[in-house]
């Protein structure tokens, strides 16, 4: 289809994980493309220095030039080190000390309290990531044992299999959904404004898709074929901000503000920064990573057939004996399928009814709680079949 791909976003999941990335990052955040973003966290990565120190032998400093700065000599520096503000709430927090409190004394009282804290440290040792981009940072302070992954190395293991993530390979930084003709187009302009590539000095997340090899996957009401694409979303903080994940799904669009519409089949892997972190993100995460891009949609295609064709109720005694049985209220239960019913021209009989019609129903639940609760049933539903 010339301009883009007519799209069903009634039905699956919407998941606005990436729309709260995308909302709240700053313009020095975004970037265009992979190689952009690799390059900057890369350099970040080389200016950098990792070590384990005696916490009792860290000296807290105050500024008598800025009243409300410290500064930390470490042991064996020439001169002393910034700590950022995460990572003097880090360090409050290895010590027992309410970093809020300190922050809001005057940095001597604050060094003094930090101080001793430091020296009567029970754990005896930290390890600290030292960044030098024209005036040394202390960027974190995690317990000696953190297993950390750079940031570079996750971007670059999303390069091996997407490239620039702009259109060299498959995968690349999604379209935008047309509210007024319901037509997807893979071939939006990427901008700052629409780019799903972030990276600030705490983490970085990325999310690409495949919108340029659409999956039929049956069809719809009208007779038009019901259109997927394969994506997936990654993050990771080498400061210890957030656990290194990706989650890979299907969907069928993502709107202007980058919320992904018409989920299925989403799974997700996460990796805390333990000991062995970094073997568990080689024999893990950058596996699944390349197997799903390189994946066959025959499996995804099959679950979605199997569950049309799976027919569990024709009367409305089945319908509502189906879903009170699988813990839907009484006033759930008439949501879902009235939901079908308005959707579909008919009311549900398939297992893929029902799931449409849950998901659906799920959308208008005030608390996110008893969305997920929701969404989760209906992911069962389809697990079963598959």
């Amino acid at each position: 289809m010339n301009g883009g791909y007519k799209v069903d976003i009634s039905r699956g999941e919407r998941v606005g994980r990436v729309s709260s990335e995308w909302f709240s990052r700053p313009d020095d955040e975004r970037y265009l493309s992979l190689d952009d973003l690799a390059n900057s966290v890369r350099a970040r990565a080389e200016r950098s220095r990792t070590r384990v120190v005696e916490s009792a032998s860290i000296q807290v400093e105050a500024s008598r030039d800025n009243p409300e700065r410290l500064n930390l000599m470490l042991p064996g520096a020439d001169a002393p080190v910034a700590p950022t503000h995460w990572s003097f709430g880090q360090l409050a927090s290895q010590v027992g000390a309410p970093a809020a409190y300190l922050r809001q004394i005057p940095a001597a009282l604050a060094g003094i309290n930090l101080q001793y804290g430091l020296t009567s440290h029970r754990a005896e040792q930290v390890k600290t990531l030292e960044t030098d981009g024209g005036r040394l940072e202390l960027r974190a302070v995690t317990g000696p044992d953190y297993g950390r992954i750079f940031d570079y190395e996750l971007v670059e293991a999303v390069q091996r299999i997407a490239g620039n993530g702009v259109g060299d390979t498959r995968w690349k930084v999604p379209g935008v959904l047309d509210w007024s003709t319901g037509v997807y187009d893979p071939g939006a302009e990427i901008t700052r404004d629409s780019t799903t590539l972030y990276a600030s000095d705490r983490d970085v997340f990325l999310f690409l898709v495949d919108d340029r090899n659409p999956i039929e996957a049956g069809k719809l009401p009208d007779g038009s074929p019901d259109l997927f694409f394969r994506g997936f979303y990654c993050w990771n903080s080498e400061v210890g901000a957030k656990t290194l994940g990706i989650a890979s799904f299907y969907l069928r669009a993502v709107c202007q503000n980058r919320n992904l519409w018409g989920v299925e089949d989403f799974q997700e892997i996460k990796i805390r920064h333990s000991k062995y972190a970094a073997s568990r993100f080689a024999h893990e995460a950058a596996p699944a990573l390349r197997n799903f891009a390189d994946s066959s949609p025959v499996p995804f295609f099959n679950g979605i057939k199997a569950a049309r064709e799976r027919v569990v109720a024709r009367t409305d005694e089945d319908r509502a004996d189906f879903l009170r049985k699988r813990g839907f209220t009484r006033a759930e239960t008439g949501k879902i399928i009235d939901t079908v019913l308005a959707e579909e021209g008919r009311p549900p009989e398939s297992i893929f009814d029902f799931v449409q019609g849950i998901t659906a129903a799920a959308r208008d639940k005030p608390h996110q709680d008893a969305r997920l609760e929701m969404e989760g049933k209906a992911k069962k539903l389809l697990d079963r079949v598959a």
